[in-house]
């Protein structure tokens, strides 16, 4: 790669791609340097994906040139482009759990002697692979039992393997914590000093300025604008990416503090549920901060009855009430915007009418049990406009939306059925800008109604910025709770990693 140093490796001119309906890439340019990192910017639906999978040979461009190390490449598929060394690092990684680190990197491309599949030769191929870059991993290991951040490691060294010179890298950070996140970025300045070309997509701006060189932005299928990082501020790029200057990152409304709505004592659900006391108030935002295994999803899905719990109670408006499953807190007016929406929280292959009607089949029935058409109707119309969700009709796949619309639909089937308490798990993750505050308004206008609003959230700045009170754990306990005139990262911080400062000190005192 040294001989590309500097010159460009893919130009992309003029690109144009369209389905049925929809002009996906609109004459789009894009330039990528060898031993740089570009940063691909813009909102859910702006192109990005589509521009990289016509990289990447997924789709065929209906127009424009495309050019990889000089050569100009008319019919691009999977396996010309793994041939050139285009690789594509998902954001949702596509590792099978039940085979080896090497199994998994040489998948498709497995090494032989004779008829036998060589382990050996295998393994050997990714010893050497993970210690170039410096990553300490048994290529022996079954993937199922690594954390998504060394399965993410697994797929850098994947690519490499397959002499992968072009790294397109998709949310890559999106379930990482701080300190996997910096181990990520090692890997990639290693990558762009070997002169690799990495294009870095990501909805968290703030991480930009630790690793990206050049930026391009795209809106609604179109190119921008480019340029060096370091020549643009944040309210430049952000302007760019959504056609308008954003005047709020974090919209706060004031509310009175109204009466309490949800207490939670003394619950208990497995290892990471470990008496854990709180209660929640109309007129407020309730956050839970934390590092991630501190315990918060597992919160979430006890109250949502997902997971058994083992002691504790639940009381709603006064009352005390029985959850065993999802149905029961449905039922009892507490429901949840699971953190991996696409997976627990919507069926994206039914139409936005059948999201919002399934869930509330109880009540679109009449006594013999047949579906009043006319009141489903009604809700999923009512759900649309009262969330704004952005769509071309009800029929429409909850695939097909963008992330902060496809929310949307998940709070809207449960506001359907006047519920009192709302939990969002992770809402913003994977989600642009614009859109990030569009669910902070809909949280608010939910504050506003005097419905209780919890939240979990691994970004600092989202909790203090949106939550009006804060609830802050550390392995499976409550270790603080903050006021937000009281709350500062640092606090937050102190009390997330309070038992982690208890063990070192104890291992300290036995050193």
């Amino acid at each position: 790669m040294e001989q590309y140093k500097g010159e460009y490796i893919v130009e992309l001119e003029n690109i144009c791609k369209s389905f049925p309906g929809v002009k996906a890439l609109d004459n789009v340019h894009f330039h990528l340097k060898a031993g740089e990192v570009m940063a691909l910017l813009g909102e859910n639906g702006a192109g990005k994906s589509t521009l990289m999978k016509v990289l990447s040979g997924v789709h065929n461009k209906d127009s424009g040139t495309m050019k990889i190390f000089g050569q100009e490449i008319d019919n691009m598929n999977p396996k010309r482009a793994q041939e050139l060394g285009v690789a594509i690092i998902h954001q949702e990684l596509n590792m099978c759990q039940h085979l080896t680190v090497a199994e998994n990197m040489f998948l498709g491309r497995e090494r032989h002697k004779g008829v036998m599949l060589s382990q050996k030769e295998m393994n050997a191929e990714a010893a050497k692979v993970l210690k170039s870059l410096d990553i300490d991993l048994d290529p022996t290991t079954m993937v199922g039992s690594l954390q998504v951040s060394k399965q993410q490691m697994v797929e850098i060294a994947k690519a490499l393997s397959t002499n992968a010179r072009i790294l397109i890298m998709d949310e890559p950070t999106s379930a990482l914590t701080s300190k996997e996140i910096d181990e990520l970025f090692r890997i990639i300045r290693q990558l762009r000093a070997e002169g690799k070309g990495i294009v870095y997509i990501s909805h968290r701006l703030e991480e930009l300025q630790h690793i990206v060189d050049r930026v391009t932005i795209m809106r609604d299928g179109q190119f921008i604008t480019e340029g060096n990082f370091a020549d643009m501020d944040m309210s430049y790029i952000i302007a760019n990416m959504v056609g308008r200057e954003i005047k709020e990152k974090f919209p706060r409304v004031q509310c009175e503090k109204g009466k309490k709505v949800l207490e939670v004592k003394h619950l208990n659900a497995g290892r990471m549920v470990r008496d854990v006391s709180f209660s929640s108030y109309e007129g407020e935002i309730l956050g839970f901060a934390g590092l991630m295994g501190a315990g918060r999803t597992e919160t979430t899905r006890a109250l949502f009855g997902v997971d058994p719990k083992e002691s504790g109670e639940i009381w709603l408006d006064g009352k005390e009430i029985r959850i065993n499953n999802p149905m029961d807190a449905i039922r009892q007016g507490v429901v949840l915007a699971p953190e991996d929406r696409k997976k627990d929280g919507l069926c994206t292959k039914l139409s936005v009418r059948s999201n919002i009607e399934l869930p509330n089949l109880d009540i679109a029935c009449n006594k013999l049990g047949v579906v009043n058409r006319r009141k489903v109707s009604e809700m999923v119309k009512k759900a649309i406009s009262n969330f704004s969700i952005k769509l071309a009709s009800p029929e429409s796949d909850a695939g097909s939306l963008s992330g902060g619309n496809q929310q949307k639909v998940v709070v809207a089937k449960w506001l359907a059925r006047d519920s009192r308490v709302v939990i969002f798990d992770e809402p913003t993750r994977g989600i642009d800008v614009a859109a990030k505050v569009e669910i902070y308004n809909l949280m608010n206008q939910l504050k506003q109604q005097g419905i209780s609003v919890i939240f979990v959230s691994s970004e600092m700045p989202e909790v203090l910025g949106i939550a009006d009170r804060i609830i802050v754990m550390c392995d499976g306990r409550i270790t603080g709770e903050l006021d937000i005139q009281d709350a500062t990262q640092e606090r937050i911080l102190e009390l997330a990693t309070r038992f982690e400062s208890k063990l070192d000190a104890a291992d300290a005192a036995q050193a």
